[in-house]
């Protein structure tokens, strides 16, 4: 059985990867940053998944973390979903907005790369999908660090895509739009979501997650280097 290893993987948009992967076939690796309980939580209710928690952007701390699980066998689909938002105009952005931000992304596909990158070459086959966002393409006002972080994403993406592609490897980002969750429901309303969506709604994570899952198959083998936007028409 092939292994997925998701950060973040305990968010609304990482739970639905994490249970569509499973859908798929694959036992999977739900990272979590500090609500263990949560990822484990959502690990029992998928079955064929187990739960970690380290701080991505500690590189030798993930490492850490990872030395078992590279131990039974490298993980041959990896999904960077984790990321973080602390927005601001640039004027009032505090380093440790900017530091922060900055690290979940970018700092986090090192430090969970890094480890895995020569065994995963080893196995002659591999999915790597990092999740970015519109914000990458578009840019959006007081999110300069994020915006940023999440186009650092595509650039990396499509660099070790060139890496590895001789190898079975291929590796892609995603940029979702505007997408349903907790915190973008109570920070944007239907109406706003109707003035910069043509198609008038947020996207479901489960649509996302179809996404990652299909870049993750046998059947995306010569799609790589690319960084795909689901947006509802945004752009």
């Amino acid at each position: 059985m092939r292994r997925a290893l998701v950060t973040g993987g305990a968010s609304p948009l990482g739970g639905a990867i994490c249970r569509r992967l499973a859908a798929d076939g694959l036992h999977v690796i739900i990272h979590a940053h500090a609500n263990l309980a949560r990822a484990q939580a959502l690990a029992a209710a998928i079955g064929s998944a187990t739960a970690i928690a380290c701080d991505i952007t500690d590189i030798a701390a993930t490492a850490e973390a990872l030395a078992p699980i590279l131990a039974a066998g490298v993980p041959q689909v990896i999904v960077h979903n984790a990321g973080t938002h602390e927005d601001a105009p640039l004027a009032a952005m505090t380093e440790a907005q900017w530091r922060g931000v900055l690290d979940v992304s970018l700092t986090g596909f090192y430090a969970v790369l890094r480890p895995t990158i020569l065994p995963l070459i080893g196995t002659r086959w591999g999915r790597i999908v990092a999740v970015s966002s519109v914000s990458a393409l578009l840019g959006n006002r007081g999110q300069v660090n994020y915006a940023a972080a999440k186009a650092g994403l595509i650039g990396a993406v499509r660099s070790l895509s060139r890496e590895v592609a001789s190898r079975g490897i291929t590796v892609n980002a995603v940029a979702p739009g505007v997408i349903a969750s907790p915190a973008a429901d109570a920070g944007v309303d239907a109406r706003r979501i109707a003035e910069i969506v043509p198609m008038k709604r947020a996207g479901r994570p489960e649509e996302v997650a179809d996404l990652v899952a299909f870049l993750c198959s046998d059947r995306a083998a010569y799609i790589t280097g690319q960084a795909i936007s689901i947006n509802g028409g945004m752009i």
